[in-house]
């Protein structure tokens, strides 16, 4: 912007040029200032050649005032250009033309560089509804303004939850006006909005990778979440996981299926009774577990383990992990041999089964876990567990703190829970070495305990 004069103030682009000293006096200013009529880096540059070329013309009358050498050539005065060609000139302005935000979206959508999730993808779908509808497909993408963008955090800000449900005729800034004037309290929260800004930042970004625009007029627009990150999701208190592993379930039920609630005096050990489990004492994530094979328990250095990989023996694609590092290798509690867990994997490889638990059906998002997720949800209230803040991912958190109270060395802790260390933390040093053994990840996990918790009912 320095090299060509381009400067930004008030939304609008200005070409400023410093004046020659000797032309000073006779012009009475330091300094000329054009407002170049758009903000626009596209249209400021190539506004600017014209402006530049007027403020040279006044430059040369004002050397030829005061006596200096003059280019003759830049002394004559603006002329009306000639036409390129016969026909009517169309003029159009930048706004006018260009990429919609509808197919803009389109285009990134449908890119084939990027490895698109399912969860991710309906992600972005979701966002782009809300956006498009909000701005408007057929809005011109590099007409969009920051002031544009504010406005809709606006009107963002005034969603109730699952509104297209409670206004399935309205568009969001009708919901956003109505539910204003209701003075409306069940609206979605700041981590919701932001979510939306990153997933709309993301589109943006791209677009002007690709020079499909010149800058992302939603840059860094975010708005404060007032709750704190580990506030968002609560650890199971040991009263609640006493009530979880004492619920019919685990201590006999008429059956697996809808009877699951019900005393009986079925004892069904697969996917409902281990996966809880299997997050407490072992850290996975609830589709880390739900999309396990039967080979992905295995032995490692004499000790059994969980092999957490998106790799499947027979090439099967239905696994997906988190992120890079929550690729790794477990070693099974001791907790979940004493309850028989080595020896159920043991009948599920003799039974000829691949997936672990096949009973766990693949959801409409991709991920087994979404089918699961909704069934703990019924199931822990059902059995009187159920408290704000806690949902399956709790497992994780109190198996978090467990690693804490036990106090197991940061480095393991991070490893054994597939958790990447933060950027501030990470030195050269990590990149050293070939990690820890099985053996001191199995010493480690071992010393996993939760205080008050009775589970001696659920031994064979």
């Amino acid at each position: 912007m320095v090299r060509t004069h381009l400067v930004r103030k008030r939304d609008q682009i200005h070409y400023r040029r410093r004046v020659p000293e000797p032309l000073q006096g006779i012009i009475g200013k330091k300094e000329i200032w054009r407002s170049l009529g758009t903000d626009s880096p596209t249209v400021a540059k190539r506004r600017a050649l014209r402006v530049a070329a007027q403020i040279e013309h006044e430059f040369e009358i004002a050397r030829s005032r005061v006596g200096l050498i003059v280019d003759p050539i830049m002394l004559e005065a603006f002329t009306e250009p000639v036409p390129l060609a016969s026909t009517p000139a169309i003029i159009e302005t930048e706004a006018s033309t260009g990429i919609t935000l509808g197919d803009l979206y389109d285009a990134y959508m449908d890119d084939p560089t990027r490895d698109w999730s399912p969860t991710t993808r309906m992600a972005y779908q979701t966002t782009k509804r809300l956006v498009v509808a909000i701005l408007g497909a057929d809005t011109p993408a590099r007409s969009i303004t920051r002031s544009q963008c504010r406005d809709m955090i606006e009107v963002l800000r005034w969603q109730p939850r699952n509104a297209s449900k409670l206004f399935p005729k309205l568009s969001p800034v009708e919901i956003a006006e109505r539910a204003k004037a209701e003075g409306r309290t069940d609206l979605i929260n700041a981590a919701n909005i932001n979510t939306y800004l990153n997933k709309l930042g993301g589109v943006l970004n791209w677009a002007v990778k690709e020079e499909m625009l010149e800058r992302n007029p939603a840059q860094g627009l975010r708005v404060p979440d007032p709750t704190a990150r580990r506030d968002k999701r609560l650890p199971f208190s040991t009263r609640q996981l006493q009530t979880i592993f004492s619920a019919p379930l685990y201590t006999g039920c008429r059956d697996d299926g809808h009877g699951y609630a019900t005393p009986g005096p079925e004892r069904p050990r697969n996917a409902r009774f281990w996966i809880p489990l299997l997050s407490m004492f072992g850290g996975l994530r609830l589709n880390e577990a739900c999309q396990l094979d039967v080979a992905d328990i295995r032995r490692v250095e004499d000790v059994d383990c969980f092999v957490i990989t998106e790799r499947s023996e027979d090439d099967l694609t239905d696994k997906r992990l988190k992120t890079a590092s929550s690729e790794r290798v477990v070693p099974i509690h001791a907790t979940l041999t004493d309850l028989g867990f080595v020896d159920f994997v043991r009948q599920r490889k003799r039974a000829g089964e691949t997936k672990l638990f096949a009973e766990v059906g693949m959801g409409a998002t991709g991920y087994r876990s979404t089918t699961f997720s909704a069934w703990f949800r019924r199931f822990v209230v059902k059995a009187g567990a159920n408290s704000p803040k806690t949902c399956f991912h709790s497992f994780r958190h109190g198996f978090r703190d467990a690693l804490r109270e036990a106090r197991i060395d940061r480095d393991i802790a991070l490893i054994l829970g597939g958790w990447a260390a933060g950027s501030g933390s990470v030195s050269v040093s990590d990149a050293y070495g070939s990690g820890y053994r099985i053996t001191t990840l199995k010493e480690a996990i071992d010393r996993i305990s939760y205080s008050g918790l009775d589970l001696s009912h659920l031994r064979e």
